[in-house]
């Protein structure tokens, strides 16, 4: 770890200093919190206990929920910390690490949902291949193939940030690391790391959100061939959730990075909504709009009865 001047730690400002406001955040935040560990982990239990979900479009539900879970676990432990203490500090080091470790995470989330996507255009484009087309050797390649560039990229950006000489201040108005939020705080040429920002935003994130896309224009193209209302609805059906968490992510995700870095309420509402809402949401999502996975609930709870 080079040396990083001055500075050995940041300050997490981002959140109201008032005692009594921040009690009430703390309330809120730990309950969502609960509530994404329970939600995803059910989510998890129902689908390996559920022989009828051994499916590839809910072995990569499998994956989004384990994703949620670590996603989640990287901002949201150290902002319960925070809003209980004095001292709302936070090392460099651990800072730097949890860029890295959002990083990773959303990227995988990202390449996640593109993946999903073109398993549902399989699915609905070719039904009766769906089962040899996607395959596990597929779809264990597809997932680790996810994990493996989102890696990569966040190993990238954190060495060129890892450059960063940190001694003009090291109040941070947010309340987790960013590193868009680092940038004012360096007195070193942030050109570089910006520059890897800004291409791996590009190629990583709007990549694979022009693959999910294409995907739906092919979908939609399909679903419009089918002659009869009620096929076309069961096959719109099967991608109403996808399309509400891409939503979701892409939505408060992309305008987060795209907005100037200026600690606005905005600004904070968008990584909430990403890093700590979006995560307890997608299992209610995909629970409360699928039968399938509603029936296994009830099946598991059955036996377990």
């Amino acid at each position: 770890m080079k040396n990083h001047s001055a500075v050995s730690e940041f300050i997490l400002l981002g959140l109201p200093i008032d005692p009594q406001i921040q009690t009430l955040l703390f309330v809120l935040f730990l309950v969502i919190y609960l509530l994404t560990m329970m939600g995803n982990l059910m989510m998890l239990l129902v689908i390996k206990a559920d022989s009828h979900l051994h499916t590839p479009m809910y072995f990569f539900l499998g994956q989004l929920s384990f994703l949620d879970l670590c996603h989640s676990s990287v901002t949201v432990p150290k902002l319960l910390e925070n809003l209980l203490s004095e001292k709302k500090t936070i090392s460099v080091e651990g800072c730097l690490a949890q860029v890295f470790f959002v990083f990773a995470t959303g990227g995988t989330e990202s390449c996640l949902l593109a993946v999903m996507a073109y398993d549902r255009y399989v699915a609905i484009s070719s039904p009766l291949l769906y089962g040899q087309i996607m395959n596990m050797q597929l779809c264990a390649g597809l997932v680790w193939g996810s994990w493996g560039l989102a890696f990569l990229d966040a190993l990238i950006n954190i060495l060129v940030a890892l450059n960063l000489n940190f001694c003009d201040g090291h109040n941070i108005h947010h309340f987790s690391c960013e590193l868009p939020s680092l940038y004012p705080l360096s007195c070193s040429d942030i050109s570089a790391s910006f520059t890897a920002l800004l291409c791996s935003s590009l190629v990583h994130f709007f990549g694979n959100f022009l693959l999910i896309f294409f995907s739906y224009v092919r979908i939609i193209s399909t679903i419009r061939s089918i002659s009869s209302t009620t096929g076309r609805s069961k096959a719109f059906s099967t991608c109403s959730s996808h399309l509400t968490a891409v939503s979701f992510f892409y939505g408060s995700g992309l305008l987060r990075y795209l907005m100037p870095n200026s600690g606005s309420t905005q600004e904070l509402i968008f990584s909430l909504q990403y890093s700590v809402i979006t995560p307890m949401l997608n299992p209610l999502i995909y629970s409360l709009k699928n039968q399938e996975v509603k029936a296994a609930l009830q099946r598991v709870l059955r036996q377990q009865i």
